[in-house]
């Protein structure tokens, strides 16, 4: 089964991704870290229920890899926005058999973390890169529990798509998330729908 772990806004540079998502939620972001593996880094929001949400960039100062980044990253272009949705399974080698085209299994670790990600070999995700990424975590804690739960919530994940009722019907019977919703539309995209102490907001 998946759940819903995390959401990510993705940005040519962490300091866009961190100021679109400071400005749209109205809070400031708590310093994240490096991923050497796919020379990327980030920054973070701790959201209710559970959630966290992780502004990501290329990592400038990294060595260049020989190896496509996770996310797509390497062609991602414009403005910052909400690119990408992260669900957790309990057994990431049983979930691939299911959702193959989900990608390869990477093991990954960042300080005290440790964790499997499906990242596909062209490090595109299926639909335009809004299939699901897929994460097993191996550290007691995940990020989103051991973060500060008071963030803002979580209403309604939008997951618009041309051929959005194909993906509802591949990820229906194994989602265990009534937040998140399949709505067909010209262009592929993410809204996210905030509940914060300020009244509502959205992240796309």
């Amino acid at each position: 089964m998946l759940v819903l772990d995390h959401i990510a806004v993705l940005g040519e540079t962490l300091d866009e991704a961190a100021v679109y998502v400071e400005t749209a939620l109205g809070l400031p972001l708590l310093p994240g870290g490096k991923h050497e593996h796919y020379a990327t880094h980030n920054r973070l929001l701790g959201l209710a229920d559970g959630l966290y949400l992780e502004a990501i960039a290329i990592d400038p100062a990294a060595p260049p890899k020989s190896y496509p980044r996770w996310f797509g990253l390497d062609g991602f272009s414009g403005r910052p926005r909400l690119d990408k949705w992260i669900c957790r399974v309990e057994d990431l080698d049983a979930a691939l058999k299911r959702l193959p085209r989900a990608g390869l299994p990477v093991r990954l670790s960042r300080g005290t973390l440790e964790w499997s990600m499906a990242v596909p070999a062209d490090g595109q995700l299926w639909f335009d890169g809004l299939f699901p990424a897929l994460i097993q975590w191996h550290s007691p804690v995940p990020p989103g529990t051991s973060m500060d739960t008071g963030g803002p919530e979580l209403q309604r994940l939008r997951v618009c798509h041309p051929e959005a009722d194909e993906l509802r019907q591949i990820l229906q019977p194994v989602l265990a998330d009534g937040r998140v919703s399949f709505e067909r539309g010209d262009a592929p995209g993410l809204v996210a729908d905030f509940v914060t102490k300020a009244g509502r907001r959205i992240l796309q």
